[in-house]
């Protein structure tokens, strides 16, 4: 009797596993079918009625009920008036980097955006927040942002947290950089590191051939053997890196001692001011608190969905390390 009991246990649980192995998968698929349905869109907001609503919704609970109606009333006056003057534009960027700089794809998207609509006197704030990462990617986001330079739009950023070699890349190209006082900045260096598994493979018996047409195709590998030349022109190519992101620099920020900050150092705000890093210390909600007040600020927010293919190939491509803008 135990012995059937127990099968009967073991045939419930396969049972319930495989139930819960099949819904699992299903729901996946669902879900990845909603998200390939979701579509790609611009969004724009004011951020002057996003800030006036918040400040009102206080005012409304210290107020009176006639001082509510009689601010209301204001508020209608005021947006009337503002829909009928022409005032000077802020659009307002976001950007949260990554390895693989994989808001450029937005990115490009808001630039083109605002430079079909941007007119004299208007002015771009990008709110950067970027570590680094691989060095075409950042180069590409880099270049993005010279589009903005190159129509003679005003171009700020404003650095909260960090923005450091690969985001100091991006940074650099703006008219001025704002920084908090403790947010990264600098770090213009190049860094290389791939670890090397041939040893543990030849204990283990396992050979790997890699052929090669071109002397230098491949030197530095994964699981390939490395030699002094190898490591060498691995040295030579990052060192080529480093001197093109030095030359990045000094175009757009020429005033900076490159011998004293093309270390691959990271200076927080406070210091980065005092060699010329950064323009000005504030955080983008004073800096942008400035602007509006004589301006309409609006966020461009270009809403692009992962496909689920892109999120893998995403994780799969930051697992090969080479080399990259970092810390």
């Amino acid at each position: 009797m135990i012995d059937v009991l127990l099968d009967y246990v073991l045939f419930l649980t396969k049972t319930l596993t495989l139930v819960a192995a099949v819904t699992f998968v299903a729901g996946a698929l669902v879900n990845l079918s909603r998200r390939n349905r979701e579509t790609e869109e611009l969004r724009v907001t004011s951020l002057n009625s996003r800030l006036r609503r918040a400040a009102d919704s206080l005012r409304g609970k210290l107020l009176p009920k006639a001082g509510r109606k009689q601010l209301a009333k204001q508020r209608r006056r005021e947006e009337k008036a503002a829909r009928e003057e022409r005032r000077k534009r802020v659009f307002v960027i976001d950007f949260h980097g990554d390895m693989r700089a994989t808001a450029t794809a937005s990115l490009r998207e808001e630039v083109s955006a605002v430079l079909a609509v941007a007119e004299k006197g208007d002015e771009v704030l990008v709110r950067l927040e970027n570590a680094g990462g691989l060095v075409h990617d950042h180069g590409l986001a880099a270049s993005q942002l010279v589009r903005i330079r190159e129509r003679e739009i005003p171009l700020t950023v404003a650095v909260d947290k960090v923005a450091a070699s690969g985001g100091y890349l991006m940074a650099c190209v703006a008219d001025r950089i704002v920084a908090a006082p403790f947010a990264i900045v600098g770090s213009i260096g190049v860094l290389a590191q791939i670890p090397n598994i041939r040893r543990l493979l030849d204990d283990r018996g396992v050979t790997v051939e890699q052929v090669k047409a071109g002397r230098y195709k491949r030197t530095v590998s994964m699981v390939g053997e490395v030699t002094e030349e190898d490591r060498e022109k691995l040295r030579e190519e990052l060192e080529d890196v480093h001197t093109l992101f030095q030359e990045m620099v000094a175009r757009y920020r020429p005033d900076l001692d490159m011998e004293r900050v093309a270390t691959g150092e990271h200076w927080y705000g406070s210091r980065a001011l005092e060699l010329g890093l950064v323009d000005e210390l504030s955080t983008s909600d004073d800096w942008l608190a400035r602007l509006i007040d004589d301006a309409d600020a609006w966020k461009v927010e270009w809403r692009r969905p992962r496909r689920f293919m892109e999120k893998l190939s995403g994780a799969m491509e930051e697992s090969r390390l080479g080399a990259f803008f970092g810390r």
